[in-house]
């Protein structure tokens, strides 16, 4: 890649939604919120239907609503072949701008390709790849920042004592594999990785994983696991097994999540806002669009790590 900084701003959660469609409208009238309307028309293909999805498009949704933009949303549910469809649908409308949550990178470079050679600007979210020059621009979230959270708490916890860790990873591919270097790059020489298999982003696929692990690796005493739904299985997994001495670390912040934190099922986890990216990403591709020099080309929004005693510092997740 271009720029390995670029490489990290990737966020997790790539996965499967049934089509969809919206329309948020634009008229002429003053907005709500007094922003500034715009005449703009936007499609957004959206990857998935899980949770991060439904927030990132409602708040995509919302900062439509608030500027007055034509809004037009398809969702590629997990499919590469639907999502380069639903790509193809949307410039074939020549709308002044195409929105993309991409369902992988590889389907991302040829949506990219796709909309250039329609002239049609294309505002990536969540995932950039290192498609820096081809694009109005793109608003990620910190994957590699937000794993690298956790190891640091993995090693302040552990105070230099030899610990075992066990990874659950997600589906094998980009944001995956960010999630895990991120974290496992960041540990210190007394924590000793003993365990690494995905999970696939599944809850059942997770408990059946952790369940393996504490049969293979009894003397585990963290799990790290880059979202909540494989989190939950984990946790399923460790409270059968009466394991509650081992400690669980997940990404995410979703309210199920902070209650795990809240009440020491999950005993760290970093958050951010699907919600707040979505808003952030439909704002600023319009600004970028109509030559707004104040807006960065690559935004990002910074995770917070959040346990028991500071959950109130967690964004909303939804909005």
């Amino acid at each position: 890649m271009k720029n390995k900084k670029r490489t990290a701003l990737l966020v997790a959660g790539i996965a499967a939604l049934g089509l969809a469609g919206c329309s948020s409208g634009g008229s002429a009238a003053p907005s709500a919120s007094g922003e500034p309307q715009s005449s703009l028309a936007v499609g957004f293909v959206n990857a998935n239907n899980l949770e991060y999805h439904t927030c990132l498009e409602k708040g995509v949704v919302a900062a439509a609503d608030e500027l007055g933009v034509k809004l037009d949303v398809v969702n590629s549910a997990g499919d590469p072949t639907k999502e380069q469809t639903n790509v193809e649908d949307i410039l074939a409308q020549q709308p002044d701008i195409l929105i993309l949550q991409t369902v992988n990178v590889d389907s991302l470079e040829q949506a990219v390709a796709k909309a250039n050679a329609a002239g049609v600007p294309i505002y990536l979210t969540s995932v950039l790849g290192n498609q820096d020059d081809d694009i109005l621009g793109a608003t990620v979230a910190q994957i590699t920042t937000s794993a690298g959270l956790l190891a640091e708490f993995t090693n302040t916890d552990s105070a230099g004592a030899p610990v075992d860790v066990a990874i659950i990873a997600g589906a094998p591919g980009a944001a995956s594999d960010l999630f895990v270097s991120g974290y496992s790059d960041k540990l210190d020489d007394n924590v000793n990785v003993v365990f690494n298999q995905p999970g696939f982003f599944n809850r059942a696929k997770a408990q059946e994983v952790a369940e393996n692990l504490l049969q293979s690796n009894p003397g585990v005493q963290y799990i790290y696991v880059p979202n909540e739904e494989m989190a939950f299985g984990a946790l399923a997994a460790v409270q059968a097994a009466g394991r509650d001495d081992i400690k669980i670390l997940a990404n995410g912040g979703t309210e199920a999540g902070l209650d795990a934190v809240a009440s020491g099922d999950f005993t760290a986890m970093t958050a951010d806002s699907a919600y707040e990216l979505g808003h952030l990403a439909l704002e600023n591709a319009v600004k970028l669009k109509e030559g707004d020099t104040s807006v960065e080309k690559i935004s990002s929004l910074a995770p917070v790590l959040v346990q028991k005693d500071n959950i109130a510092d967690a964004p909303a997740f939804c909005g």
